[in-house]
């Protein structure tokens, strides 16, 4: 029973899942500090970045608002922080271009041109 509670644990899929909501609540608190950002922003045109309370006509839309405000926000920043650059890497894996290496330093340069003159004696 032990060995079979094992091999689950061990199995690829658990490990990757395990690992991505690791990764999801830490991207989640990324999130929640953008929002409270630019709802500080919001809140300096319209005073208050929290319309909880705001009920015009006696009816309460202001939780409303401010819940759809932070979804915008959330869905504004997955969008723009994972999908487009997913998008374009796939894109790329594609079309069969990879990204260039870059170019070495000088110090490998150097250390190159050291070693191959080491070989030559």
């Amino acid at each position: 029973m032990i060995k079979g509670f094992k091999d689950f644990l061990m199995r690829g899929n658990v490990v990757d899942l395990a690992v991505a909501v690791v990764i999801a609540t830490a991207f989640g608190k990324v999130i929640e500090a953008f929002v409270t950002v630019i709802m500080d922003i919001v809140g300096k045109v319209f005073t208050t970045p929290n319309f909880s309370s705001w009920a015009p006509g006696g009816v309460h839309i202001g939780t409303f608002i401010t819940v759809l405000i932070s979804f915008i926000i959330v869905a504004a920043a997955v969008y723009f922080m994972v999908v487009v650059p997913m998008n374009k890497l796939a894109e790329r894996r594609r079309a069969g271009v990879e990204p260039e290496p870059e170019a070495p330093s000088e110090e490998v340069i150097l250390l190159t041109d050291i070693r191959d003159a080491l070989r030559v004696r």
